[in-house]
């Protein structure tokens, strides 16, 4: 039985210490027939699949740490999670903004064709994969074979990556201010020039953080992969 409350701040509490998860995913894809913008779940117990499939400009805080896939699917709206995230946090976003407090397991925003992703802890292996348009922002650092695949967009860590950052990579650009244990098939240091700066310093200023743009390295396709060369029969 549903036991969503509002407050005086006008946000609607959706509790799961009382509510399933499927009343609480199906009260916030209404929220764009109602006059509420502002949700708050609370009691989350490491729970799967919170706040997925959102398509309207509101404002979603999850109390506490999720599982797998928060805010997959994602469009218009912005999430806070005020904890930590299981794998796939953001997959396949569209648009809106996904904020997370502490760290991100396994393939953060993969698949997502945009919006802003913000970490502001560390994110495990695959941190991007086949991202085809979101930009990351990582505070912290993340895993091997990150922004794999990734196909375009902005992966921006203020830490250190993993082993084979960029493999196979299209055209997204990836910005690290950190070390780089090792750069994965086709991925080369590429040179900072002032638009990449100007861009930058967007991302940073959007995901509040105070670092600055010339402090990074810019990585990108090497454009070698992209059609078969028996040339480079070694690097597939």
């Amino acid at each position: 039985m549903m036991t969503a409350t509002a407050t005086a701040q006008d946000a609607v509490t959706l509790d799961m210490g009382s509510m399933e998860l499927r009343e609480v995913n199906s009260t916030l894809q209404a929220a764009a027939a109602t006059n509420r913008t502002q949700f708050e779940v609370l009691n989350t117990l490491g729970s799967h699949a919170i706040a997925v499939g959102l398509d309207a400009e509101i404002k979603v805080t999850v109390k506490g740490s999720t599982g797998y896939y928060c805010a997959g699917m994602n469009k218009r709206a912005t999430v806070h999670v005020t904890g930590s995230v299981g794998p796939g946090v953001a997959e396949n976003m569209m648009s809106g903004t996904v904020i997370v407090d502490g760290d991100a397991s396994q393939y953060a925003g993969a698949t997502a064709h945009g919006g802003l992703l913000v970490i502001k802890g560390n994110a495990s292996s695959r941190c991007g994969i086949s991202m085809k348009g979101i930009d990351i922002v990582v505070h912290g650092n993340i895993g091997h074979m990150s922004a794999f695949m990734a196909q375009k967009g902005n992966l921006v860590v203020l830490g250190d990556a993993g082993d084979a950052l960029g493999d196979s990579l299209y055209e997204a650009r990836l910005f690290v201010r950190g070390s780089v244990k090792s750069l994965g098939a086709d991925c080369i240091e590429k040179e900072m020039r002032p638009e990449h700066l100007e861009l930058l310093k967007d991302l940073l200023d959007r995901s509040g953080t105070d670092a600055k743009p010339e402090e990074f390295r810019r990585y990108g396709s090497a454009r070698k992969l992209y059609h078969f060369n028996v040339d480079h029969a070694d690097a597939y």
